[in-house]
């Protein structure tokens, strides 16, 4: 276990360097595009117009022509919680709120099914696809300028429109056959707004494992969505996306999914609590990376008690994520840090936060699952659900909404 200063908004990327370095896949800087904390959460909320949207959220290039809302990152860490952002855009074109709103309703339900079935969302909700026997090294070949400009974007900014993180997976294993599990491994490392709840299930659905329909990947989407991707391209006169893929290329078997995908014995543990389950008094707030907002309900709720952030020595060993992502968590805990206490440490959470009573926002992940059954967490609040998980089918979206009305 190791005390960490706590960093400052000046210095987050050599903070990161200085401590985490060995940590991270690359080294260490700071995202060009997004920053950590709050006081950025609120800016681009603010700034955000979901005027066009509904027609624009799949541009890809010119940039100017995007209409996609770039908040995924806070929205992942809990700086943006989706109820408030739902609530941000009602005053917008009904046309273009339903259609922001409906994508919201995509990232709920993401973190329903991983809240249910958890780790088991690596495997594929309707069967496996047919692997191809002799994959390429690397079916994200840099030869062609949309997989080099895409790549080089997440690797940058670490975040994508939606458009080409499809492009991506259906590249990797829909034209490829490759392992989907390694391709989405790979885009997971350097997005900031990395959720194994959604980028696994976008990959699921891209590759036909979720919804049984793959998206087949070719130079007409490059075309229509960046058109000068293709002019700027080496291989423009020898394609090798030129054409749709095969008809039965990576077609998903039939087989039989997780029973809890279909009906959940006990919504209550999927879901979380109510209202918050006290039984002390806590002397810190345990924060995690869902939970980094200041309205997050545990840190609303204990203005005056100090915030706890244990980088996970362990998790971070295995990940080995993109430093830009931790330089991001970093950036969030010295902006909240601007108004209360923050304390951070490095290592295992269970040991670091041992015989220490906390108080917790709940959180739908198996990891905070697992490490809060060993701490001694005192008052436990509920989750900021945008629609709260039901016990019905969460087979496809479809099916997972028609359970929200009953």
């Amino acid at each position: 276990m190791t005390v960490l200063p706590t960093p400052t908004l000046d210095d987050a990327q050599e903070w990161v360097r200085t401590h985490l370095a060995d940590l991270c896949s690359d080294e260490p800087t700071a995202s060009p595009a997004f920053t950590g904390g709050q006081t950025a959460a609120d800016a681009a909320l603010t700034a955000f117009d979901v005027r066009g949207y509904a027609s624009r959220r799949n541009e890809v290039l010119p940039e100017s022509r995007r209409g996609a809302s770039k908040l995924s990152p806070w929205i992942r860490h809990g700086l943006l919680p989706l109820p408030r952002v739902w609530e941000a855009v009602a005053d917008g074109p009904q046309r273009d709120v339903r259609k922001f709103r409906d994508e919201l309703l995509w990232q709920e339900y993401a973190r329903h099914v991983y809240a249910r079935i958890g780790e088991g969302n690596a495997v594929p909700l309707r069967g496996e696809p047919v692997r191809h026997p002799d994959p390429p090294a690397d079916p994200w070949p840099r030869e062609m300028r949309c997989m080099d400009a895409v790549l080089t974007e997440l690797e940058t900014d670490g975040w994508m429109v939606n458009q080409t993180r499809m492009w991506m997976a259906s590249q990797w294993s829909v034209r490829h056959g490759a392992e989907w599990t390694a391709g989405e491994d790979r885009m997971f490392t350097h997005l900031l707004d990395g959720s194994r709840a959604a980028n696994r299930l976008g990959w699921q659905w891209t590759t036909g494992t979720g919804n049984g329909k793959r998206y087949g990947f070719s130079r007409w989407q490059v075309e229509k969505r960046a058109p000068q991707l293709c002019r700027e391209c080496p291989l423009s006169r020898a394609c090798p996306i030129q054409d749709w893929p095969a008809a039965d290329q990576d077609a998903p078997r039939i087989a039989d999914p997780d029973p809890l995908i279909r009906r959940d014995p006990d919504v209550g543990w999927t879901s979380g609590p109510l209202v918050t389950q006290q039984a002390g008094t806590p002397e810190a707030v345990w924060l995690t990376a869902e939970s980094l907002g200041d309205a997050d309900p545990a840190l609303a709720a204990h203005p005056d008690l100090p915030a706890v952030f244990v980088f996970d020595e362990p998790l971070l060993t295995r990940l080995r994520l993109s430093g830009k992502r931790l330089v991001f968590l970093a950036e969030s805990l010295a902006d909240l840090a601007q108004r209360r206490t923050v304390k951070v440490h490095l290592g295992d959470p269970t040991q670091v936060l041992a015989g220490r009573d906390l108080a917790a926002t709940f959180s739908p992940v198996p990891g905070w699952r697992r490490r809060s059954r060993d701490l001694n967490v005192v008052a436990e609040h509920p989750w900021p659900w945008l629609r709260r998980p039901h016990g019905g089918s969460i087979q496809s979206f479809s099916a997972w909404r028609k359970g929200l009305s009953v």
